[in-house]
């Protein structure tokens, strides 16, 4: 059984990367395609109450993935807690913007837009595009484009939290049955035949463990 927790530790490990980089993908896509200064993918920890920085492209990419915040702390964590989109033109005249953790993060912007990423009805961060220098207003289409970019990254979260769930229970508890929960979580990600075969090598398990 060792060589199968192993090879099940191996797959959680490799699906927790793709997911990552694929919000890498999104907020480097997001910023390139908005023409702004940085964009950044928030993803909100309820254990600690906290947003945490997933994915950065732009100013503060080089430092800012895995800095954490209080939930409620700024625009993102009034996007957070309203499940409302916001658009700003100048944050720095806007109540809820939090100057002193901006500057903390290394980057002050002008301007900004946020989204909730919302999966299943559950609100599971915020992706937010700051300052772009070659207009000087957000439209309506700007802000469905990054509503489409939202539910993407909403997806891609969903999908990081997981296999962070599955990875944290095969480390917390060695046992079989772990095991076998934790095989259970990569075999949900497949598709097609492959999703197939993985339920039935998931169900064999079952009953060789049940004996």
């Amino acid at each position: 059984m060792s060589d199968l927790r192993d090879a099940v530790a191996a797959g959680v490990v490799a699906s927790e990367e793709r997911f990552a980089a694929l919000l890498r993908s999104i907020v480097e896509v997001a910023r390139a395609i908005f023409g702004a200064k940085a964009s950044s993918i928030l993803l909100h920890d309820p254990a600690t109450d906290e947003l945490v920085f997933a994915a950065v492209a732009g100013e503060g990419s080089s430092s800012l993935v895995g800095t954490r915040i209080p939930s409620e702390t700024g625009i993102a964590g009034w996007v957070l807690q309203s499940h409302t989109p916001l658009v700003l033109e100048d944050v720095r005249s806007d109540p809820r913007f939090a100057h002193d953790v901006a500057e903390t993060t290394g980057y002050v912007p002008n301007g900004l837009m946020a989204v909730p990423l919302v999966y299943e009805e559950r609100t599971l961060g915020v992706l937010q595009v700051l300052d772009r220098p070659h207009r000087s207003q957000f439209s309506l289409q700007e802000i469905e484009l990054l509503g489409l970019f939202g539910s993407q990254a909403a997806v891609a979260l969903d999908l990081l939290i997981s296999a962070r769930k599955a990875r944290a229970v095969l480390d917390d508890e060695p046992s079989d049955v772990a095991v076998v929960a934790r095989l259970a979580a990569t075999i949900e990600q497949l598709d097609g035949e492959d999703r197939e075969a993985g339920l039935r090598l998931l169900a064999d398990l079952e009953r060789l463990l049940s004996r």
